[in-house]
């Protein structure tokens, strides 16, 4: 993985705006890492010493209640920044990072931060629309919580898997890494067994399709209804 081409970056819009030779020296301050499936990238608390570009698979936020429980925050897609701890003015990360399949990072040491957002054009601008946009995704997360049944909630968490990162299938649209009713329940605040009971009426009923760590929406529309967003807007 060593000597990257500047062509990984260029399309990426925290880098979008730059040449080439600014590329390269991005690069060449990078390090490159594989994360096998399950491994930790960086844990919550944790001292923030590097941030982090995806460039392949997924990366799944848990976040640790006051009261120790797991709580699965969002998870991110390929050619997105994380880790990113200097944008919120911290020196820990918040959360901690898993790879929820296996994955390819480029890292930097946080001092380079400062750097990159004074000197590359659009690096800062894109990393805290990034911010916005997953702290405006976790507060409507936490308004599910507190407003929607579990049945809606349930739906919409599928719906917002497919959306992010599905993939077509012939049964329908995949969720693209593995996922499982245990995850499902920490994204959504219920517990395993009820999680199960309703992937099961659902199968039933033809709307998704679950095998082990494999989820397949077949009719997403049934799905939309359920997660009681056609009412809304």
């Amino acid at each position: 993985m060593n000597k990257l081409d500047e062509s990984l970056l260029t399309k990426l819009p925290p880098f979008s705006r730059l040449d080439r030779p600014q590329i390269r020296t991005i690069l060449d301050q990078a390090a490159p890492r594989r994360y096998d499936e399950g491994t930790t990238v960086f844990g919550e608390g944790m001292a923030a010493e590097r941030f982090y570009l995806l460039l392949d698979g997924t990366i799944r936020v848990v976040r640790t209640t006051p009261t120790g429980e797991q709580i699965i925050a969002l998870h991110i897609g390929p050619g997105q920044l994380f880790g990113i701890a200097p944008a919120l003015a911290r020196d820990t990360y918040p959360a901690t990072a898993v790879a929820a399949a296996d994955c390819v990072t480029l890292s930097w040491p946080v001092r380079l931060w400062a750097d990159f957002t004074a000197n590359y054009p659009g690096f800062a601008t894109e990393s805290y629309r990034t911010l916005g946009a997953r702290l405006g995704e976790m507060q409507n997360r936490i308004t599910e919580l507190a407003t929607q049944q579990v049945e809606q909630r349930v739906a919409a968490c599928l719906l917002r898997l497919v959306n992010q990162s599905g993939r077509k299938v012939e049964a329908g649209i995949e969720i693209s890494f593995p996922i499982t009713r245990q995850n499902i329940s920490e994204m959504t605040g219920t517990t395993l067994h009820t999680v199960s009971r309703l992937l099961s009426a659902w199968e039933r009923e033809g709307i998704v399709e679950s095998a082990r760590r494999r989820i397949v929406v077949t009719a997403p529309h049934r799905l939309v209804v359920l997660s009681g967003a056609s009412g809304q807007g």
